[in-house]
């Protein structure tokens, strides 16, 4: 019967149009994509000891930041204070959420985030040499100085406390890592940055003027290695913020940048003159250069910690004291 009933029906069989099923809007961008980061970098010249005045030049680079629609302004190590402090740390010393934060932090406003250096005092009255990254009108995270030069022109350790911590912080801008100088010098804190999965890295630095090769510090030529060196090897963009000006006798050269995920730079200040550099960042580049070179992808961490675990009970374990 269901035979004869499909056979004899035959407008059953009629041919009729295939509607195509409409498919989802697909974004042309990935997940996590975000826009674009307008940074600024002010290149400065603090006043040593004098929080007035550098509090003020602060206060005129957020504003001038904010006057541009900049997102991200960040500043030099120990931009509030100078840098060769030595006895005078006490005396320009504040706790994080002390009147000069408050202050950068209040004329910032909700849509500027700024990075800044200053000394910080612990409840316990210890002293660090610190950095503050704050977003609308709070202290998102500080960073304190974990490798602190005491050698030739430097004498850190004699009135800083080391930091004891190197870690990722969640931003609008991705996750982003912060290290002071020296901090920079020490690839095991890039390594542990990668393995905190950043999406960023900034750098606010007090770097003197040492030696000159083709007409340019070589200070300059080992910074530009060691910054193109994190980009490429961590897959981020880095911010290196660098200060000019004596102090002492010595001479802090500049030459702030911003540099992309590949390794080529993004802008550039020019040596020994203050300046506020202005630069892109755009997280599509980052994401293009993960998927050309997936180093940030393919990096084992469990088998980097379980070396060193390694490599400490063997070295380690018959020392004195250990």
């Amino acid at each position: 019967m269901t035979w004869s009933l499909l056979r004899g029906g035959h407008d059953f069989f009629e041919e009729r149009p295939i509607r195509p099923m409409p498919l989802p809007e697909r974004s042309r961008v990935s997940p996590s994509r975000r826009e674009p980061i307008q940074v600024a970098v002010a290149q400065i010249e603090p006043t040593l000891g004098n929080l007035a005045t550098n509090l003020r030049m602060h206060l005129d680079q957020v504003a001038e930041a904010k006057a541009g629609r900049i997102d991200l302004l960040v500043f030099p190590e120990l931009s509030l204070t100078g840098y060769y402090l030595r006895d005078q740390v006490p005396e320009v010393a504040e706790p994080r959420d002390g009147p000069l934060c408050r202050a950068i932090l209040e004329a910032a406003g909700p849509d500027l985030a700024v990075v800044f250096g200053f000394v910080e005092e612990s409840p316990a009255s210890r002293f660090f040499n610190s950095a503050v990254f704050a977003d609308a009108v709070s202290i998102v995270h500080v960073h304190r100085k974990v490798y602190l030069p005491t050698y030739g022109m430097f004498d850190e350790h004699r009135y800083f406390a080391p930091g004891s911590r190197i870690q990722a912080f969640d931003t609008r801008f991705g996750r982003v890592g912060l290290l002071i100088c020296e901090d920079a010098w020490h690839l095991s804190a890039g390594v542990i940055l990668q393995a905190d999965e950043i999406d960023l890295l900034i750098v606010p630095a007090n770097s003197p003027a040492r030696g000159v090769r083709d007409s340019s510090p070589g200070s300059r030529q080992s910074w530009n290695l060691l910054m193109r060196t994190f980009a490429v090897f961590l897959n981020v963009p880095v911010v290196f913020a660098n200060r000019v000006g004596f102090e002492d006798g010595v001479c802090f050269w500049g030459g702030s940048a911003v540099v992309s995920a590949s390794g080529d730079y993004l802008a550039e200040a020019p040596a020994l003159e203050p300046c506020r550099l202005l630069a892109v960042i755009d997280p599509l580049d980052t994401r293009r250069q993960r998927i050309i070179a997936p180093l940030h992808r393919d990096e084992r961490v469990s088998l980097t910690i379980q070396e060193l675990e390694r490599i400490r009970n063997e070295r380690y374990r018959s020392e004195p004291g250990t």
